[in-house]
């Protein structure tokens, strides 16, 4: 090996970032950031049709930049740490990002509002799940992570545009990685944070490693467009609703997530996959909000391949749409599909206008289906409008959450100086717990280096 350093970490997404961040300001020295895509220029130079997910900054670069203060939405920290510690890394998290730009101004803060609507919701069968907010925006976003890039550029090593193609261990310890030219760099800690982008990669990587894992939740639905004035009750009063129904025919749990007021739909590309997302702006605004509706099923065994699954379902939206398909609930309701002239006399007109009119019913499961038409149904009683003929609905939006591996409270895996954080490793689905994941690892292997220098 002809590079060794002190700690690897791979991925520079918001975990990765925030591990390197909290390593460097603990006074450790030796530290590798690997990313497989490019580094921030390249992204911008590039476009986000492009590298929407992969590069320096990782999918946190171009997400809609909501920073959750909640320790009960964006992930699954909870199973690691208390409630406690979970809140203070919260905390820990914010104040940085507040210290490279984030707004001070908190959304979902009038706590009379927010109980107001929680009321309202229990009496319609639904939990509304209170969070405040910082909303930094995709425009803010991708300039935070820019001075997190000036930053840390002279305090760790970044290699960009270098794919990690495989964790090397033995004897059931981390030694370093191998490079895609073949190259391999040493180091006794290793910080994998693949984000979405390489969830899968990890997965198999896991299998050939052979560390033991669990299967988190397939979340698949539908991004929903309405006008902005529908859900306008509600994202004054929280900016983005968590909210969660159980179905009454299957008991499934259906969800809202990235609520998006005044925004836009895009088009992911998942290396020529194409799924949905939802963005708003700090400084502009279309006429609409939208969000996700995702059905989230835990399968049992022999099911292992959430991620395929989640997959699969996308390319059947992309066979029968070129990419995304847009359908009117109204036509979903009835069982045709959305054609030009049909959306074209509706009364919101899509963000997305790349997005093929067709039908869902011919990509969804029926369970999917019949869940998501539940929860609009549902919906509606809350903000009347959103069941409406002339609501949107894109598809498909996929979260794919990698297998859960098994972690120690401090995110090591079964391999001595191996650590997993962010989305990538199915530990968090947001900015905030992503960023926590990475500051709780680093905080473990800066106090492990310090004992073997005593």
């Amino acid at each position: 090996m002809t590079d060794r350093y002190r700690v690897i970490i791979v991925g520079a997404g918001p975990a990765g970032m925030f591990a390197a961040l909290e390593l460097s300001r603990a006074g450790v020295e030796g530290i590798l950031l690997i990313e497989k895509g490019p580094d921030l220029p390249e992204r911008q130079r590039l476009g986000r049709g492009v590298s929407m997910l992969s590069g320096w900054g990782g999918a946190g670069a171009y997400s809609d930049g909501k920073l959750a203060l909640s320790t009960e939405v964006g992930g699954f920290m909870r199973r690691y740490c208390t409630a406690a510690d979970l809140a203070a890394l919260v905390e820990r998290v914010d104040e940085t990002y507040r210290e490279f730009g984030a707004p001070a101004e908190l959304h979902g803060s009038d706590a009379e509002a927010v109980a107001r609507l929680q009321r309202e919701a229990a009496r319609l069968d639904m939990k509304l799940i209170p969070s405040r907010y910082r909303h930094l925006g995709t425009d803010g976003c991708e300039k935070l992570v820019g001075r997190l890039r000036d930053y840390l550029g002279g305090r760790v090593q970044i290699r960009c545009a270098t794919p990690v193609t495989a964790v090397l261990a033995k004897d059931g310890v981390a030694c370093g990685v191998r490079l895609e030219d073949g190259g391999e760099v040493a180091a006794p800690y290793v910080i994998l944070a693949p984000g979405r982008e390489g969830s899968s990669w990890l997965a198999l990587e896991a299998e050939r490693l052979g560390l033991r894992t669990a299967i988190n939740p397939v979340d698949i639905g539908v991004r929903a467009e309405v006008p902005a004035s529908v859900m306008e009750d509600i994202t004054r009063a929280t900016y983005e609703a968590k909210i969660v129904y159980y179905t009454r025919r299957f008991e499934d749990m259906v969800r809202t997530f990235c609520m998006c007021p005044y925004g836009e739909v895009i088009r992911e590309d998942l290396d020529g996959l194409y799924t949905v997302n939802g963005h708003s702006y700090a400084h502009r605004r279309t006429a609409n909000t939208n969000f996700a509706l995702l059905v989230s099923k835990t399968f049992t065994e022999p099911f292992r391949e959430p991620i395929a699954y989640g997959r699969h379902i996308a390319r059947l939206a992309n066979m029968l749409g070129g990419e995304v398909i847009v359908q009117r609930a109204g036509d979903l309701r009835q069982g045709r599909r959305s054609t030009p002239g049909r959306l074209e006399r509706g009364l919101t007109a899509p963000t997305l206008k790349e997005a093929t009119p067709g039908d869902l019913s011919l990509v969804l499961p029926y369970r999917y289906l019949a869940n998501i038409l539940e929860m609009l149904e549902a919906l509606d009683r809350l903000a009347p409008g959103v069941n409406s003929v002339h609501t949107l609905l894109y598809g498909v939006e996929v979260k794919f959450y990698s297998l859960q591996l098994r972690l120690s409270p401090s995110l090591e895996t079964e391999i001595e100086g191996l650590f997993a954080v962010g989305d990538g490793a199915g530990v968090s689905r947001g900015l905030m717990q992503a960023s926590a994941s990475g500051v709780l690892a680093a905080r473990a292997i800066a106090t492990l280096l310090a004992h073997r220098t005593r």
